[in-house]
C-alpha cells in the first residue's frame, strides 16, 4: 500500500496536467498550441536546461558517467531501431527518430523531479540534454531525409544546453537576480509542456493502430533493456539507473510527431505511436519507478 501511494504521489501530477489540456480542447476551448510549444522549446525549455546545469551540485564524476551512459544507451537504441526499421520494412523518416527518441521532456522530467528529487531533476536534465542534442542533429537529417545537420545549432535548446555545460564545468556563477530570472522563466516549461502534451493527444488523428501497438511493444523492450545493459556496465548508483532508464524508456513524443508534419513523413502513423506509447506508459512508468522508489 505504501508503494502504491508513493507511485500515485509520483505519476498522478503528471498525468493531471496531461488531463487538462486534453479536457480544456475536448470541451471545445482554444489553445493555440504552435505559440505555446514555441514559447516552451524557444525561451521556457533552454532557460530550464541551462539553470539546472549551470546550478547543479552533482558529483562531476557521476555527471560525466551519466553523459557517456546516456550517449551509448541512444546510440545503442539507435542502432537497434534501424535493425527494426530495415527488418519491417518501414520507411525511415518516419519511424527511425520516434522508436530512438523518447518523451524526456515532457515526461521524463516532472517524473524525475516528483519521483527523485532536485538529485534526479539535474541527472535528467543531463540526459535530456543528450536526447536534445542527437535528436536535433541526426534525429531532424534522418526525419527530413538529408540535408544539413549543422542547422541545429539555431536552435535555442542547443545552445541552452552547451552554455549550461560550459558553466557547470568551469564553475562560473551566475549573478543572483540572474539566475533567478532564469530559473522563473525556466519554471513554466514543465506545466505548459504537460498540458501541451494532453491537448496535442486530444487533437491526433492516429492510423495503423495495430502496428504502432507492436513497433510500440517492440521499442519499450529495446528502450528499457538497453539503458538497463548500459547502467549496469557503468555500475551507475540506483537514483542515475532509475533516471536513465526511465528517461530512455519515455513513450513516444509529440514533438516526433510535429517533426514527421513538418518535413512531410508519414505524420498520421507517427501520431498512432505517440497515443498507443502513451496510453502503454501509464503501465510501464509506475511499473519501472516501483523498482526504485
Amino acid at each position: 500500500m505504501d508503494l502504491l501511494a508513493a507511485l500515485f504521489q509520483v505519476v498522478a501530477p503528471v498525468f493531471a496536467l496531461a488531463a487538462v489540456g486534453f479536457v480544456w480542447v475536448r470541451r471545445g476551448h482554444a489553445y493555440d498550441t504552435a505559440f505555446v510549444t514555441r514559447l516552451s522549446m524557444t525561451i521556457s525549455l533552454p532557460c530550464l536546461v541551462f539553470i539546472a546545469l549551470a546550478r547543479t551540485d552533482v558529483d562531476p564524476g557521476l555527471l560525466a558517467d551519466t553523459v557517456l551512459a546516456a550517449t551509448i544507451a541512444y546510440v545503442g537504441v539507435g542502432l537497434l531501431a534501424w535493425l527494426v526499421v530495415a527488418f519491417g520494412r518501414l520507411d525511415v523518416p518516419t519511424y527511425w527518430a520516434p522508436i530512438t527518441f523518447g518523451n524526456t521532456g515532457n515526461l521524463g522530467l516532472p517524473i524525475a523531479l516528483f519521483a527523485f528529487g532536485q538529485f534526479g531533476f539535474d541527472l535528467a536534465v543531463v540526459v535530456f540534454a543528450v536526447m536534445a542534442i542527437l535528436s536535433f542533429t541526426f534525429g531532424v537529417w534522418v526525419v527530413s531525409g538529408g540535408g544539413s545537420p549543422v542547422a541545429a545549432i539555431r536552435e535555442p535548446i542547443v545552445w541552452g544546453t552547451v552554455a549550461g555545460i560550459v558553466f557547470m564545468l568551469t564553475g562560473w556563477r551566475i549573478p543572483v537576480w540572474a539566475g533567478n530570472a532564469i530559473e522563473l522563466v525556466g519554471q513554466i516549461a514543465i506545466p505548459l509542456m504537460l498540458i501541451t502534451l494532453g491537448v496535442a493527444i486530444s487533437r491526433l488523428q492516429p492510423r495503423a493502430i495495430g502496428k504502432a501497438t507492436v513497433i510500440s511493444l517492440i521499442r519499450l523492450v529495446i528502450c528499457l533493456s538497453v539503458p538497463i545493459g548500459v547502467g549496469l556496465w557503468f555500475e551507475l548508483p540506483p537514483v542515475p539507473l532509475a533516471v536513465l532508464i526511465v528517461q530512455i524508456s519515455t513513450p513516444v513524443a509529440v514533438t516526433s510527431y510535429m517533426l514527421a508534419a513538418k518535413y512531410h513523413a508519414r505524420a498520421d502513423e507517427v501520431a498512432g505511436l505517440v497515443v498507443v506509447s502513451t496510453l502503454l506508459s501509464l503501465i510501464t512508468i509506475p511499473a519501472t519507478l516501483a523498482f526504485f522508489v
